[in-house]
């Protein structure tokens, strides 16, 4: 079951790309941008087709009350974390939902997603997403569903306050290792600083497909370059969410990226569905 429902998730090429839309359970105001309206946002992104849409517990039924075969599939967000904000509170969490396979399952997802995060001086919050880690891996094989480990490397928050993400190749290496060995089936990768080195990323990952991250929003041809970038290096598509969803033409940026991940389009073409 975990091949038919990784057969969802990834068409015909081989390449994905995911929309995510869970920011709105990390309880950060500047994340709500753009999906005030969820349903709406939503909507929106499924009429374009991307390949996934990656979403929560409680949000996913604005997808799958869309009737139709053609819809994409959903990845589910299975834990909150609170580490994303621009002044870190005293305790830092990243907590696991309840059952989150079971209620993936329920609710007719194709994967399901969970942090790795190496955040310094945090030992204990690492410590924390290991143990999710491992207890996502024996449920999901359990119910064979496929498991997406985003390993994450933060820069401290005194340099760069709220979702740092730091771009050292050597320190996202073994964490991307870590995540294959701990049983990925899909890897959400940070980008590293220089995209022509994303091949020792993906090398790294020992055979399972890298799906780079968006991280912060950047300039319409800055996201394109990178994208087509990343895409020669290897990666297997794309899990974006503030590049698009906080664009002011998501729709157009949608099929911006749809264009490189699944026609190779350069990033001049790409360009044209924004406008």
């Amino acid at each position: 079951m975990q091949q038919a429902r990784l057969n969802r998730l990834f068409g015909e090429d081989g390449h994905c790309l995911d929309v995510a839309i869970d920011h709105g359970v990390f309880n950060e105001t500047a994340f709500l941008q753009g999906i005030e309206d969820l349903p709406k946002a939503v909507a929106s992104i499924v009429s374009c087709r991307p390949d996934a849409i990656q979403l929560t517990p409680g949000a996913a039924r604005h997808l799958q009350s869309i009737a139709g075969p053609n819809k994409p599939a959903l990845v589910i967000r299975t834990d909150v974390a609170n580490f994303y904000g621009s002044t870190l509170p005293s305790h830092l969490f990243d907590q696991l939902i309840h059952e989150p396979v079971i209620q993936a399952v329920r609710l007719d997802a194709a994967c399901v997603v969970g942090n790795l995060v190496c955040n310094p001086g945090q030992p204990e919050l690492y410590h924390q997403t290991v143990r999710n880690i491992a207890i996502l891996r024996r449920e999901c094989e359990q119910y064979g569903m496929p498991l997406m480990v985003e390993p994450l490397v933060m820069k401290t928050n005194s340099a760069k306050g709220g979702y740092g993400v730091d771009g050292d190749l050597h320190k996202i290496l073994p964490l991307v290792r870590q995540a294959a060995e701990l049983g990925a089936d899909v890897i959400k990768a940070d980008p590293c600083d220089d995209p022509e080195e994303f091949h020792l990323i993906v090398e790294c990952a020992s055979g399972v497909p890298v799906l780079p991250r968006g991280g912060g929003t950047a300039d319409d041809k800055e996201v394109l370059r990178r994208t087509y970038q990343l895409m020669r290096q290897g990666a297997r598509g794309l899990v974006y969410g503030r590049n698009i969803i906080q664009h002011p033409n998501p729709i157009g940026m949608t099929k911006a990226l749809m264009a490189i991940v699944h026609e190779g389009a350069t990033p001049e073409q790409a360009m044209t569905h924004i406008g």
